[in-house]
């Protein structure tokens, strides 16, 4: 069968590219799915500029996450069937309006839920999860800090700690995005300015200890974070948002400017401050499914609550999509919905 692909080769967004290309059936234990929704994030505008690490080298189709309904299904596949209504994550190749895959990484999207719903829920659900509770212990009532907390992973962080009675300190790049984090319940919201983040996380803490960082930001906004962290505290990282700016391609002095003087974290202070850093990519678990799908199942019993969408586009208009992601302005998820 026929589909229709957004392909480039990394380096520049305007590489994105519509391909028309010949689709074979599922083989044994894959399905067919017929895309419905396209979720973005991050990872895809750095996969598109180039600038992640496990981007495919030559020609590649980005995208990480989509919902559809199910065409046809391999031998082998007993768990779902044509005609049901799914949820999937890719290591890239979901910018299409077919995508074909193995089974287990495909979920039945509930009952109750759109599929721009099903497309904004397991990269960022996964992501929140395995950094604040697998990797960053989380307890009852201990302080977390949450970077980007109007947006996908933010949202979820904010409402796993929730869950565990937590309080939470959320940082926005713009005042226009805490109207969310009030409506999501983050305890104290901070519009994240690098002059002014030491006195205004000060100011937020008062007198509790910062116990778990969720970083994505990088820079002086990692370097204060990790100063104010409390002995026994866990910084979890899994982005370096401050790499990124919106342009359509990288200019590399500035990105090398900003690697040769990125902040040092000493390891010998690390034992005399009773310290933990960690870090990881959801390509990991990616390659890992039985983990993945233990962690997913971990993860519904704490009923967390419907994706928030912010943002919706059409397929011709997915360039246009990953740019106003790129600028930082959005809030929620940004999906991209097919016909």
């Amino acid at each position: 069968m026929e589909r229709q692909t957004y392909t480039l080769k990394a380096g520049n967004i305007n590489r994105l590219d519509i391909r028309t290309e010949e689709l074979p059936d599922p083989e044994t234990g894959q399905v067919l799915v017929e895309v419905k929704a396209i979720g973005l994030n991050f990872a895809d505008v750095f996969a598109v500029l180039g600038l992640y690490s496990a981007t495919p080298e030559g020609t590649f189709i980005p995208g990480l996450e989509f919902a559809g309904v199910v065409l046809k299904t391999g031998s082998g596949v007993n768990h779902l069937k044509q005609g049901d209504r799914v949820m999937g994550c890719t290591r890239f190749g979901a910018y299409a309006t077919h995508v074909k895959i193995s089974s287990e990484y495909l979920i039945p999207l509930p009952d109750q839920w759109s599929f721009d719903e099903g497309a904004s829920y397991l990269v960022q659900v996964l992501t929140a999860y395995y950094g604040l509770v697998t990797l960053g212990n989380l307890s009852s009532d201990q302080t977390v800090l949450i970077h980007s907390a109007a947006g996908g992973v933010g949202i979820w962080a904010n409402r796993i700690a929730k869950a565990k009675n937590c309080y939470t300190i959320g940082t926005v790049g713009h005042a226009s995005k805490c109207t969310l984090t009030r409506q999501e319940g983050v305890d104290k919201t901070i519009i994240r300015e690098k002059k002014t983040f030491d006195s205004e996380l000060k100011k937020a803490l008062g007198s509790r200890p910062l116990n778990i960082i969720m970083e994505c930001i990088g820079g002086t906004i990692l370097k204060v974070g990790w100063k104010n962290l409390a002995p026994m505290g866990r910084m979890i990282v899994y982005g370096s948002a401050h790499y990124g700016k919106r342009e359509d391609r990288p200019f590399y002095p500035r990105l090398m400017w900003k690697y040769i003087f990125r902040p040092r974290i000493d390891v010998q202070k690390m034992i005399k401050e009773n310290k933990s850093l960690m870090a990881f990519n959801l390509i990991y678990l990616f390659e890992h499914t039985a983990l993945m799908q233990h962690t997913l199942g971990q993860i519904e019993s704490l009923n967390l609550g419907k994706p928030i969408i912010g943002h919706r586009f059409s397929f011709e208009q997915l360039p246009e999509a990953l740019k106003m992601f790129q600028s930082g302005s959005t809030t929620g998820k940004v999906v991209i919905q097919l016909k």
